[in-house]
């Protein structure tokens, strides 16, 4: 929490370095909030030397505990090939971890890739139902967003898709701190 304040400078002066030594304390007793926000920190160079393999060990640490937003941030890292090398399918792997998890824009991500077949054969109709479960969980502009995708690849299917696309999203149920198969 000491960390989260002088991050965002509440109840204290905005000091990144600051932050960074109190996720360093909290991330090395394994507490996968403070090891994401640590990764953070070093994907994004933020008061310490970007570093995409410091900031992909964080990651992961956090990660193997389920924690969705480090699975994203492996997913992406994967996805662009930083600090690995490029693999669509590995990148798949880990945004599927978050998106079973609930959080809308990695469910629009892992959508994509189905639209696009990276990592995975084309397929509309988990397209379709990633991006209904992306709308239905989103506010505002992105799920006015993930929606009006949702229609152009509806264009692309049959009504015997998009029912059975519709009917995969009305059976998902949320998979809380979902981790990797093998760590």
């Amino acid at each position: 929490n000491l960390g989260v304040m002088y991050a965002d400078g509440k109840g204290v002066p905005q000091d990144y370095e600051e932050a960074a030594k109190w996720y360093r304390l909290a991330a090395d007793q394994g507490i996968a909030e403070a090891q994401f926000k640590l990764g953070v920190m070093y994907y994004n160079g933020i008061s310490v030397s970007q570093d995409y393999q410091e900031a992909l060990k964080w990651f992961r640490l956090a990660a193997n505990q389920g924690y969705a937003g480090a699975q994203s941030s492996i997913g992406v890292m994967y996805a662009k090939g930083e600090g690995v090398s490029q693999n669509y399918e590995e990148a798949l792997k880990w945004f599927r971890l978050a998106a079973e998890q609930g959080i809308a824009s990695t469910q629009a991500v892992l959508a994509a890739m189905y639209y696009d077949g990276k990592g995975v054969p084309q397929d509309y109709i988990q397209a379709h139902k990633w991006l209904n479960l992306a709308a239905s969980q989103a506010t505002g502009k992105d799920a006015e967003r993930y929606r009006s995708i949702k229609g152009t690849v509806a264009k692309q299917m049959t009504a015997e898709q998009i029912a059975e696309a519709q009917r995969l999203a009305r059976e998902w149920q949320p998979q809380t701190g979902r981790q990797p198969e093998n760590r």
